[in-house]
C-alpha cells in the first residue's frame, strides 16, 4: 500500500507541470537570453491567504514592544489622603497617586509585550517560494549576467539597475554575501541587496522588482527542485 501511495504521489506530480521563463540581461540593460524553473518547484499556484498570514507575521515580529507606562500603584507617592473629605471647601480628593492629579499614574498603562508570531519552517519555505512565483508572473523577476565589483560603486549600480527597468524599488539576490555590493546599495533609496538564501516572502514583497545574480538563480533553482523531491 505504501508503495503505491508514493506512486500516486510522484504521478501527481508529474501531471500539469509548466515551465516560466526568466529573462536574462546583461549590465549593459541588453537581453541575453532566458532561463526556465518549474512552476511546481515555487508552489504550482499563487496562495494570496498564505502570503498575508506571512506577511503579518514578518511585519508583527519587527515590532519592539517596549512601551510602557506606570499605574497609580508604580508611581512615587504617598497613599494618605491629601485633606479630609468634609469641611474644607475643597473638591473632594484621595492620594496625589490618583491618575487625576498631574504626576498621578496612568489609568490604562501600557505593559511591555511580546508580539511575535510563529509559522512552520515548511509554511515559511511555501510563502517565500509562491512571493517569488506571484513576481515572476507579473513579470517583475530579472536575472544579471554578472554583477560584481571591485570595490563600493553606488553610481555605477544605480546606472546598471536603471539599465534593466528597476525605476522604483528592487532588491538583489546574491549566490554569496558581498560587502561591496552591499556598500554600493546602502545609498540608493529602496535597494536592498541579501544571499539568496536569505531571502524571505516579506522581503520579496515590499520591493517592487527582485533581481537575481545569474549564480544566485541557479543556486536558487536547484535548491527548491531539491526541496521539491524530497
Amino acid at each position: 500500500m505504501v508503495d503505491l501511495w508514493l506512486y500516486a504521489k510522484r504521478e501527481r506530480k508529474a501531471e500539469f507541470r509548466y515551465m516560466i521563463d526568466v529573462p536574462i540581461y546583461t549590465i549593459q540593460g541588453k537581453e541575453a537570453g532566458q532561463m526556465a524553473i518549474d512552476e511546481a518547484h515555487l508552489g504550482a499556484r499563487v496562495r494570496p491567504k498564505l502570503l498575508k498570514q506571512a506577511i503579518v507575521m514578518y511585519q508583527a515580529n519587527r515590532r519592539q514592544g517596549s512601551a510602557a507606562g506606570k499605574s497609580r500603584g508604580m508611581v512615587q507617592g504617598s497613599t494618605r489622603k491629601i485633606f479630609r473629605q468634609k469641611g474644607t471647601g475643597n473638591a473632594r480628593m484621595g492620594a496625589i497617586r490618583n491618575p487625576v492629579r498631574r504626576g498621578g499614574g496612568q489609568t490604562f498603562f501600557k505593559r511591555p509585550r511580546d508580539f511575535r508570531q510563529r509559522m512552520p519552517k515548511r509554511m515559511r519555505r511555501l510563502a517565500c517560494k509562491n512571493a517569488i512565483l506571484a513576481k515572476i508572473l507579473s513579470q517583475d523577476v530579472l536575472i544579471l549576467e554578472d554583477l560584481s565589483f571591485d570595490r563600493p560603486k553606488t553610481k555605477e549600480l544605480q546606472t546598471i539597475l536603471g539599465a534593466v527597468g528597476v525605476t522604483r524599488s528592487c532588491i538583489v539576490a546574491l549566490d554569496a554575501p558581498s560587502k561591496v555590493l552591499y556598500q554600493s546599495s546602502k545609498n540608493i533609496p529602496r535597494t536592498d541587496v541579501c544571499p539568496v538564501a536569505e531571502l524571505n516572502a516579506y522581503d520579496v514583497l515590499r520591493r517592487k522588482k527582485l533581481v537575481f545574480t545569474k549564480t544566485a538563480f541557479e543556486a536558487f533553482s536547484a535548491r527548491v527542485a531539491r526541496e521539491y523531491d524530497e
